[in-house]
């Protein structure tokens, strides 16, 4: 059998999973997490920090500790929920909303090169079988659950 967890290991070093800053623009280096937050905070509307924790699937201290980071870098900004005083919602910042998207722009750009080694044929197959362990990843109770 072919041995799947070298399959993985390289593929995490190939998207450059392991390195400590997984992307820069201009001066900015961001981690992986800090990078998946911008992310996430981008898609959503007002986020609450205890929502992005849980689709990331980060204890809430750890992830406090990052968005402080991001607060600090000007990329985030943090504020009280007006319905609820216990909740902070996150926002980007529009230096944030750059930073975000050109990441984003990187990331499309990676894939697109990627991709462009494959046939049509090939990379819906990868698409697919993306998708189909994800799905059974979120089946898993052996770790890490994040929210679908």
């Amino acid at each position: 059998m072919e041995n799947v967890r070298e399959l993985f290991q390289v593929m995490v070093r190939r998207f450059g999973l392991l390195d400590k800053n997984c992307c820069s623009v201009g001066s900015v280096e961001l981690s992986m997490v800090q990078s998946h937050i911008l992310y996430e905070v981008e898609r959503r509307e007002s986020p609450s920090i205890q929502e992005i924790a849980d689709t990331l699937g980060t204890d809430i201290t750890t992830f406090s500790r990052q968005v402080q980071g991001l607060v600090k870098m000007g990329l985030i900004e943090k504020k009280q929920s007006v319905e609820d005083k216990r909740i902070y919602q996150l926002f980007l910042t529009s230096e944030g909303k750059e930073i975000a998207s050109s990441i984003d722009t990187q990331m499309n750009e990676y894939l697109k090169e990627v991709f462009s080694y494959m046939q049509p044929a090939e990379r819906n197959q990868v698409i697919e079988s993306i998708k189909l362990l994800n799905l059974a990843m979120a089946k898993s109770e052996m770790c890490c659950r994040p929210v679908k």
